[in-house]
């Protein structure tokens, strides 16, 4: 990175934010730019607020509770467009995560695949089919599956999965929505049969013999934009240079999170009560890349289940949002026309944003917004 004169940096407009987050692993940038100092460093002083919902998170933010929050990167479409509940522009200049997330299914569904379908893998077509198989030869028997908001990359995620297998999940399942610390309960008390959900609720689930984690997001679409910082575009407009100066205090985040010798260090930050409050066993299996589908069993290694640096992974893609929007299609209720569709990107996904901060930090970048 280059060597900053913070003196050239445009004046900021408020020094004072407060700013929410999900109890997530994927929250790390955000904690980590508090913890070493990279928010004091761009003159900001951050006060982090803990959320339980999406919804609370959004809502919060609309109404000028939080000046910016992690929000999930289709979130930031849907409330622009107003299909979410409440239309408010949001804006996303920076991505703060790729991937993150697990597909869990109860130890009991579990069983009852690798008995039809004698499963030994975790593969997500032939975890999916084996589904598809308990499906046929139980007709009568509806299964629920939970994701953490109608407009997220889980729902994307598990509607692809169960695609893959040949099953309709607009009638053969029910998709609810429910937050992520409500899932490891709500399938230990057989409320669902399974869930989509960023981690550490997987690996929790995996840890109380609840679940098995029967394939990954990474599996699924790997590099699929996760979590953005997300603000208001009035409150930009008002505040372009505090709004700066946020986004590189989280990219340095970031990139500090991108080597792998630091995950240890940043687990056991995040453990401590006044982040996420979980244990390090919890959190230490999807930051190190070390992923235990199954209790008891040796790990598999997924080095980038979280990225948070490599890859371009801050650039807000404009393709990735156009495939989101694709994969909503069934949840809009009907396509959004080309042209809407582009004006809606360009609003919502500003690489123009991302572009200004990487050039001080001397970061490489995309010079198209669009990627085969």
């Amino acid at each position: 990175m280059n060597k900053l004169n913070l003196g050239k940096l445009p004046p900021c407009e408020r020094s004072e934010l407060n700013v929410g987050y999900m109890r997530l692993s994927d929250s790390a940038p955000l904690i980590i730019a508090q913890e070493l100092g990279f928010y004091d460093k761009y003159g900001l002083h951050i006060r982090l607020h803990r959320e339980v919902s999406w919804a609370n998170i959004r809502d919060k933010m609309i109404i000028g509770t939080f000046d910016a929050c992690q929000m999930l990167a289709p979130m930031v479409l849907a409330t622009t467009l107003g299909v979410a509940g409440i239309r408010s522009p949001i804006i996303n200049g920076l991505v703060l995560s790729l991937n993150g997330n697990g597909l869990t299914l109860s130890t009991s569904l579990w069983d009852k695949m690798t008995a039809m379908a004698k499963l030994d893998n975790y593969e997500p077509k032939d975890t999916s089919q084996a589904l598809k198989q308990v499906i046929d030869g139980n007709p009568d028997t509806a299964l629920t599956f939970a994701t953490v908001h109608n407009f997220s990359t889980h729902t994307m995620l598990l509607r692809k999965w169960f695609e893959m297998g040949g099953i309709d999940a607009d009638r053969e399942v029910r998709i609810i929505v429910l937050p992520p610390e409500q899932m490891v309960d709500s399938l230990a008390q057989g409320v669902i049969d399974g869930f989509c959900v960023g981690e550490p609720w997987n690996s929790i689930a995996v840890e109380y013999g609840a679940g098995v984690m029967a394939s990954t997001g990474i599996q699924i679409w790997n590099g699929a934009p996760e979590k953005v910082l997300a603000v208001s575009e009035s409150w930009h407009v008002s505040n372009p240079g505090t709004h700066l100066r946020l986004r590189l205090a989280l990219m340095e985040a970031c990139s500090w999170l991108s080597n792998m010798d630091n995950r240890e260090q940043a687990t056991d930050i995040l453990s401590r009560p006044e982040y996420l409050g979980l244990s390090k066993d919890y959190l230490r299996p999807s930051l190190s890349g070390q992923i235990v589908h199954q209790r008891g069993q040796e790990p598999s290694e997924q080095s980038n289940f979280h990225v948070f640096d490599h890859f371009n992974a801050g650039f807000p893609w404009r393709s990735d949002a156009e495939l989101m929007i694709s994969h909503a299609t069934p949840l809009l209720g009907k396509p959004l026309s080309k042209e809407s569709t582009k004006s809606l990107i360009q609003r919502c996904c500003r690489t123009d944003l991302y572009r200004e901060a990487a050039q001080i930090l001397g970061i490489a970048c995309p010079t198209v917004d669009y990627r085969k």
